[in-house]
Order: C-alpha cells, then sequence, then structure tokens
C-alpha cells in the first residue's frame, strides 16, 4: 500500500526534537496539519472501529480493563509503500515486559479496511518519512496495535500495566484516537536511570507521541471514570518500528 507523502520541512523540525530529547509530543492540532489536508474521509470509520475490538485474554487475572486489535507490516526505508504481513502474534522478552513477556500473545487482526483507509495510510506515511529520515536504509518491522483501556469506579485501567517500559524497538507512536468520561492518562518519559524527563497527557484526538525507543522508556498513569455511572475508555493507536537489519 502507498501512503500519502507529507510535508518534509515540517518532519524536519520533528526531527530536530526528537534527536535533541529522545522524544517529542505533538499536539492533535498540529499532527492534523503534519498528515494533510483535508481531513482523511474515513476519520469516523476509522475511530469506530475501537468499538470492535476483543478482550485482551493475556493479561492477569485483576486485568480485565485491555481490548486490542493486531497488525504486522513491513517497508523499506521511507517508503513509500508499505505491506501488511500475514496474521501472525505479538512477541515481546520478559526484559521488556515483565508481566506478559516470553509468550507468543495472538489477537484478532486489524480489521483490512482499517489498514486500507486513507487515516491509517497518511499515518504511516508520516511515520515511515519520519523515521526514515533516522534510518535511511531500514528494513523495516512494523506492528499496529488498537488499544481500548476501559475504566471502572471498581477496577482503574492501566494504559501500561508492565509500568514503565521500553518496547524494544526502534521508534514508537503513540496517537489518541478518542477519551470518553476518563481522568488522569498522563503519558512520562524517563532517562535510561529512571529520571523524568517530560509529562503529557495525550487528551485530544490526533494528539501523540513519538519515542526512540533506544534512548528513552515511557508509561501512563492509571485512568479512572469521570462519572461512575457511564462507560469511560482511552482509545490509541500504536505503531511499532524496528529496524530487520
Amino acid at each position: 500500500m502507498e501512503p500519502r507523502r507529507q510535508d518534509s520541512e515540517h518532519h524536519a523540525e520533528l526531527s530536530g526534537e526528537i534527536a535533541r530529547a529522545g522524544f517529542a509530543f505533538v499536539p492533535g492540532s498540529r499532527m492534523r496539519s503534519l498528515l494533510g489536508d483535508p481531513p482523511p474521509l474515513d476519520w469516523a470509520v476509522f475511530v469506530a472501529s475501537w468499538s470492535e475490538l476483543e478482550l485482551d485474554t493475556h493479561l492477569p487475572e485483576g486485568h480485565r480493563y485491555r481490548r486490542r486489535r493486531h497488525a504486522t507490516l513491513s517497508a523499506q526505508a521511507a517508503g513509500p509503500y508499505f505491506r501488511v504481513e500475514a496474521h501472525q502474534p505479538h512477541y515481546q522478552t520478559v526484559e521488556y515486559n515483565p508481566l506478559v513477556g516470553g509468550i507468543e500473545r495472538w489477537f484478532e487482526p486489524v480489521r483490512p479496511e482499517i489498514l486500507g483507509g486513507d487515516t491509517f495510510k497518511r499515518v504511516m506515511g508520516f511515520c515511515l518519512e519520519l523515521f526514515g529520515g533516522f534510518k535511511p536504509r531500514a528494513n523495516w518491522h512494523i506492528e499496529a496495535h488498537q488499544f481500548r483501556i476501559e475504566a471502572r469506579i471498581d477496577a482503574v485501567g492501566q494504559p501500561t500495566p508492565e509500568g514503565v517500559h521500553r518496547d524494544g524497538v526502534d521508534y514508537v507512536l503513540v496517537m489518541l484516537v478518542n477519551r470518553d468520561n476518563i481522568e488522569s492518562g498522563t503519558t512520562t518519559i524517563h532517562a535510561a536511570g529512571g529520571e523524568l524527563l517530560g509529562s503529557f497527557t495525550l487528551a485530544a484526538p490526533f494528539d501523540s507521541a513519538l519515542v526512540d525507543d533506544h534512548r528513552v522508556a515511557h508509561g501512563v498513569t492509571p485512568v479512572r471514570p469521570v462519572d461512575a455511572s457511564r462507560p469511560a475508555h482511552r482509545d490509541v493507536l500504536v505503531v511499532t518500528f524496528k529496524d530487520r537489519r
């Protein structure tokens, strides 16, 4: 699939932020500009697909608050093409995920119409150009995750139940799709020794975190419902990039 190419001047500015700090917070208004005008025509369909995610049963008892779908893709360097690979499990070592690492975790696949839609292709085009600037010869192994974290008054939702962590990849995009009736969910960025480098909350659609996974670790504080009588959730798209060379 071929995503849209974006304005390289804006990417250079953002690349500089990541090179200096190891991460960047991109407010939704800036991210929408980076993804290009007009707005993606399938945005409403894209958002609605988070209501079709399956429960993540790999988490231990007491952690039944996460729903997700998963897809594996590949691309060369800065793209522009990416390929959807055969469905396969998600795997992390215990080093990177002490809670559920060391096992193959199978999840329902991201629906083809989402992977082939305008929103996802624009996000991929943005990521391939940005991260390809850091690794122009990369042979990318890419994983896309749809996450919904549900919050209840008797059980807070934990976006990162494994705690502050690295993912064992090269680069990570976390983009907020929607949040409803929740408070907190603050992203924290840490140096290798644990020092807090920054924090921000993904609060509006398209708000994004971009992370150099070799240089910094990240975590997200638990989310709680504002109104306990209504459903509460946090929906994000996470895309990871790892050079297979």
